[in-house]
């Protein structure tokens, strides 16, 4: 056991070092080509049409099924021409829908300086079958990094979307070292047509760790992330992103107390229960305890805090209908890439753990989806593209 435990955290801090998928430590480039096109996100709609958002053959592209993964309609091309994207790991391409049938998209194009890029969106108005020419969403045109990008719709059909910003970091005295980066959002109030911002959400957020969107049941729009904390320590934060550009609640969601100096690519997962509880999963290197973990978001602190998975686990994403949880999350046995998830059906209290998949080739993260009461995983792999499976 205690042989497992040192080769686990061996992987561990070799993954801290340079990268969950064997990119930059800090900048989040995957080395890996097959990687990077494996980014996908999906959504269900209100009639159960699943849509998906991945990228074919250089092209960001838009799917959809009827019979919730099983079988797929041919792809809708919705870049005019190849591009340049990030498309692996916690910078996947996002989507997200409108209560009137919107599918909005954004996703991050690099730009010619290393670890720089901007936040490009489109969106279809006629259900999927045309999209609009990408805009870049922010205001602030510098060649630095506006990436990792974030999208969510509030209960009015507005249109919310968050990323990760540097210019704070370009600006501060060279005599005062800025800790990490910024996360910063712009909001949509004509279905997609203008953006307003850019607003500020916080100072000294990780530089490329995914950001968490999900909506309350009060229909404001809650943001988690990995925040730097004085002088290095790479926990959480937690706020809520207001339509007028404002701010509010922000506070320090865990307390594992990892003290590091590098990105660690391990973005959280965040869902809203229907009795307004916040639900939550992420990734710790700190040496006392590393691994995933659950916890729901009190006021005072994560409460009911659980060990996710085995020793290396990674990548675990959530998502809550009703009182029900869903986590799905990625584990390496050394010869595999397994896929596993876990359901509570009492809010977080008790849990269900099952095998849903495994793969001997690449793969992009998990997805977890809920509709009519039930969740559903879409894994993107290399031996099965868009695979969606149930996790009951």
């Amino acid at each position: 056991m205690k042989a497992r435990l040192t080769l686990a955290l061996g992987l561990l801090a070799a993954r801290a070092a340079f990268g969950a998928d064997g990119g930059s430590a800090h900048h989040g480039r995957s080395m890996n080509s097959a990687q990077t096109e494996l980014g996908a996100d999906a959504a269900f709609d209100r009639q159960g049409m699943l849509w998906a958002v991945h990228k074919v053959s250089g092209h960001i592209a838009i799917s959809r099924s009827e019979d919730r993964g099983r079988s797929w309609e041919n792809p809708v091309l919705v870049t005019p021409g190849p591009e340049p994207t990030d498309a692996g790991g916690d910078a996947r391409p996002k989507i997200a829908l409108g209560p009137k049938g919107e599918v909005y998209l954004t996703w991050t194009r690099p730009l010619s300086k290393p670890y720089t890029g901007e936040v490009r969106f489109s969106r279809s108005l006629d259900e999927g079958r045309t999209f609009s020419p990408p805009v870049v969403v922010h205001r602030d045109r510098q060649e630095i990094t506006h990436r990792f990008d974030a999208l969510a719709v509030d209960e009015q059909g507005r249109v919310f979307v968050a990323w990760i910003d540097k210019r704070d970091a370009v600006a501060a005295s060279k005599d005062a070292p800025y800790r990490g980066a910024a996360i910063y959002f712009a909001v949509s109030s004509d279905r997609g047509a203008t953006f307003a911002g850019d607003f500020k959400v916080a100072e000294h957020s990780c530089e490329c760790c995914r950001i968490a969107l999900t909506r309350a049941p009060d229909g404001d729009i809650v943001a988690l992330w990995r925040h730097v904390f004085e002088p290095n320590i790479r926990d959480h934060a937690l706020a809520t992103l207001h339509a007028d550009g404002t701010v509010s609640g922000f506070r320090r969601a865990t307390f594992d107390d990892w003290r590091i100096d590098v990105c660690p690519h391990h973005g959280p997962g965040l869902g809203a229960d229907a009795d307004g509880r916040l639900h939550a999963v992420w990734h710790t290197g700190a040496p006392q305890d590393p691994g995933v973990f659950y916890a729901r978001l009190d006021a005072n602190g994560p409460e009911s805090r659980r060990r996710v998975g085995g020793e290396t686990a990674e990548h675990a994403d959530l998502a809550a209908t009703g009182r029900r949880v869903g986590i799905a999350w990625k584990e390496f046995d050394g010869e595999r890439t397994r896929l596993r998830g876990m359901v509570s059906e009492d809010g977080g209290e008790s849990w269900l753990e099952r095998d849903l998949s495994a793969t001997d080739g690449a793969s992009g993260h998990p997805r977890v989806l809920a509709f009519d009461g039930r969740f559903y995983v879409l894994w993107n792999t290399a031996s099965r593209p868009l695979g969606v499976l149930a996790l009951p």
